[in-house]
C-alpha cells in the first residue's frame, strides 16, 4: 500500500479524497497518548461527560447536510439514507449521554455484622475499533459513545473506503470539547492496524464491527494480553414469510430489509423462506415492486439503490447470482449491471430469484447486494431448520398473525435480533448483537455499555 489511500466514488469511480496512512510509529504514539489520558479522563465527573457528548450529538446535528454527503460520496448509497445515518449515529451518543449518569454500583449483605461489602463499575481503560464501510458513522459512534461516557479514551481505524465520515466525526468531538487524546483516529491497511492493536499493552478492548474470519483473528491476537472483545460479525438473515401473513405489509418490509443501503448491511434478508401455500403470489409481488426500485447515483434525486462498494464485492454477487441460474434459479426481476472495472464503478439492479434450493451458494453465504433469493417450506419445522442452517445467527425477521406462530418462531430461532413484523428492528436502545459466529457481546441499549466497564468488589472488615 502507497502512504496514502485513495478515497473513491463508488458510483462514479472518481477520487474524492487521498487521506495519508499512518505509520506504525505514529500509531503507537497515539496509543500511549490514549493510555496515558486515561486516568485523568476516568476521574471527569459523569454529568460532565454527559454534558460533552450531548455537545458533540448537537454539533454533528448541526453539520448534519455536510456530513450525510460526506458518507454518500465515499460509500455510495442515496443521500436520504445518509441523513438518516447521521440521526442513527447521534441516538447512540444521545442515548450514552445519558448512560453515563447510571453506572450504578450497589452494596451486598454481608455474611458477618463486621463486614461491608460494596461492589463498583470502573472503566476499562483504552479502548480501540474498527470500523466498517457501510455505516460509517453509526458503527463508529455506537462503540464510541458508550467508550467515553463510561471514561474510557477511544481510539478507532475506519475501513480504508470510508475514513473521511469518521475523520470529521472525531474534529467535530474535538470542536464539543471532548480533549483531542481521549477521541483520536488512525488510517491504515486493517491487518496491520489491527496487529497494532491486538499486540499494544496499552489496550485493553478491541471493538470490531466486519466479517466473521477477521473477527476470529482479532479474537485469537487479542488472547495473549487478554484483551475484552466486543465483536460485531457476519450475518446471513432469514426472513419468513408465514401462511397468515399480511401479504402487501410483508412486500414492503421485506423490500425495507433487502434493499437498504444497496442490500449491503450485515442485518440485511438474504434468504427469504415463503410458505409454499403463498410463495407464488408474494415472489410475483416483491419482483413487481423491486422492479420499480431506482438504481443510480446516490446523489441523484430519486435514487432508492447506490453502487456496490468495490469490484471484489461486485464479483461476489456476480459469482452467486450465477451460481444460482446454473443450478435452477429463476430470475424474476433484475440481473442487470452497469459496471465499468476500469474506472471502478459497479451497480447491481435488485435482483429476485425463485425456485432456490439449499445446493445453491447464495443460500449458504453471506450475499452484501441487492439479491433477494426465494425459497420454499411446508412446515414451521421445515422454515427453522432452514433458517438455523447457518453458523450465523445475527438476525432474523417473520411475518405473521398468529401469536402461536410467533411465539414458536421466536423461540426456536438462533438469533440475537429478531423481528415480528418488523423488518428494522435496529435502533440506540436496543442490545444489537449475534449468536453463534456471528459475534461476542451487544452494542446499544443498557447492555451496550457494560463491555466498557470492569466491575470491583470491596469488602470492609473490622467494623
Amino acid at each position: 500500500m502507497s502512504d496514502y489511500i485513495k478515497v473513491k466514488n463508488p458510483a462514479t469511480g472518481q477520487v474524492i479524497k487521498e487521506i495519508r496512512i499512518n505509520s506504525e510509529e505514529e500509531i503507537k504514539e497515539k496509543l500511549k497518548k490514549g493510555h496515558d489520558c486515561f486516568k485523568k479522563w476516568a476521574k471527569v465527573n459523569a454529568h460532565e461527560r454527559s454534558r460533552l457528548l450531548r455537545n458533540w450529538s448537537r454539533i454533528i446535528q448541526e453539520n448534519k447536510t455536510e456530513i450525510a454527503e460526506i458518507i454518500t460520496l465515499e460509500n455510495g448509497k442515496p443521500l436520504s439514507e445518509s441523513l438518516g445515518e447521521v440521526d442513527y449515529a447521534t441516538s447512540y451518543i444521545d442515548w450514552y449521554a445519558e448512560e453515563a449518569k447510571r453506572i450504578y454500583g450497589r452494596t451486598v449483605p454481608a455474611s458477618s455484622e463486621t463486614k461491608r461489602i460494596i461492589v463498583t463499575k470502573q472503566p476499562i481503560g483504552l479502548v480501540a475499533a474498527i470500523t466498517p464501510w457501510n455505516f460509517p458513522a453509526a458503527m463508529m459512534t455506537r462503540k464510541a459513545a458508550p467508550a467515553l461516557a463510561a471514561g474510557c479514551p477511544f481510539i478507532v481505524k475506519p475501513a480504508v473506503e470510508t475514513p473521511i465520515t469518521t475523520i470529521k466525526l472525531v474534529e467535530l468531538a474535538h470542536e464539543a470539547g471532548i480533549p483531542v487524546d481521549v477521541i483520536q483516529y488512525v488510517n491504515g491497511s486493517g491487518t496491520k492496524v489491527g496487529e497494532l492493536f491486538t499486540s499494544s499493552e496499552y489496550v485493553r478492548k478491541i471493538t470490531f464491527t466486519g466479517s466473521t474470519p477477521i473477527g476470529k483473528l482479532l479474537i485469537k491476537n487479542s488472547a495473549d494480553t487478554v484483551k475484552h472483545v466486543t465483536m460485531e460479525l457476519g450475518g446471513h438473515a432469514p426472513l419468513i414469510v408465514c401462511e397468515d401473513a399480511d401479504l402487501d405489509f410483508a412486500v414492503q418490509q421485506a423490500l425495507l430489509t433487502k434493499f437498504r443501503n444497496a442490500g449491503q448491511t450485515c442485518v440485511c434478508a438474504n434468504r427469504i423462506i415463503v410458505h409454499e401455500k403463498i410463495a407464488k403470489t408474494f415472489s410475483k409481488e416483491f419482483a413487481e415492486a423491486a422492479q420499480k426500485l431506482i438504481v443510480g447515483n446516490g446523489l441523484d434525486k430519486g435514487t432508492q439503490i447506490g453502487p456496490i462498494i468495490n469490484e471484489k464485492g461486485y464479483n461476489k454477487i456476480i459469482n452467486q447470482i450465477n451460481d444460482a441460474i446454473e443450478k435452477g434459479a429463476e430470475v424474476l426481476a433484475g440481473n442487470q449491471f452497469i459496471a465499468d472495472r476500469e474506472k471502478g464503478y459497479f451497480f447491481v439492479s435488485p435482483t429476485v430469484l425463485a425456485n432456490v434450493k439449499l445446493n445453491m451458494n447464495i443460500m449458504h453465504e453471506e450475499t452484501f447486494g441487492p439479491v433477494a433469493p426465494i425459497i420454499t417450506f411446508k412446515s414451521l419445522e421445515d422454515a427453522v431448520e432452514i433458517a438455523n442452517s447457518t453458523p450465523y445467527g445475527l438476525a432474523a425477521y417473520f411475518f405473521t398473525n398468529n401469536y402461536k406462530t410467533g411465539t414458536y418462531l421466536s423461540e426456536n430461532l438462533d438469533f440475537g435480533i429478531v423481528g415480528w413484523n418488523d423488518g428494522a428492528p435496529s435502533g440506540s436502545h436496543i442490545p444489537f448483537g449475534g449468536m453463534k459466529e456471528s459475534g461476542i457481546g451487544r452494542e446499544g441499549g443498557l447492555e451496550g455499555i457494560e463491555p466498557y466497564l470492569e466491575t470491583k468488589y470491596l469488602s470492609i472488615g473490622n467494623f
